[in-house]
C-alpha cells in the first residue's frame, strides 16, 4: 500500500484530502505547513508529496535531500502569485490548480505510482 503525505495548511480541505485518498486504499499522514511536512516525510517516507503553503521551498529541500520523491503540487492561488511554474521546475512531477476534480488528483497519484 502506497504511502501519501499531504501538506496543507488549510483544516478542512487537509481533512478532506485525507478522508478521500483514505477511501481509496491509501496510506496517509498530514501535515500543516512545509516544516511540519519536511519533518514528517523524514520521519515516514512517504510515496507522494502534495504541498501546498510554502511549497517551492519544500519541493527544492525535498529534491536535494530526497530525490526520487514523487510531488504533486496544488494551489489555489491564480495570477502572477501562481507558484506552479516554479513548482514544475524545481522537480514536481505534477501540479493542481483549485478548484479540481478529486478523480484528477487519484488520477495523478496512479501515475505516479505506476511509474
Amino acid at each position: 500500500m502506497a504511502r501519501i503525505l499531504v501538506i496543507e495548511d488549510n483544516d478542512l480541505e487537509r481533512e478532506m484530502f485525507q478522508e478521500v485518498l483514505v477511501r481509496a486504499g491509501y496510506e496517509v499522514d498530514v501535515a500543516a505547513n512545509g516544516e511540519e511536512g519536511l519533518s514528517a516525510f523524514r520521519d515516514v517516507q512517504a510515496d507522494i508529496m502534495m504541498p501546498e503553503k510554502d511549497g517551492v521551498e519544500l519541493i527544492r529541500d525535498l529534491r536535494q535531500e530526497f530525490p526520487e520523491t514523487r510531488i504533486i503540487a496544488i494551489t489555489g492561488v491564480r495570477g502572477r502569485y501562481n507558484r506552479l511554474p516554479a513548482a514544475s521546475n524545481l522537480g514536481a512531477n505534477h501540479t493542481l490548480m483549485k478548484p479540481f476534480q478529486m478523480q484528477d488528483l487519484l488520477d495523478k497519484i496512479g501515475e505516479l505510482l505506476e511509474d
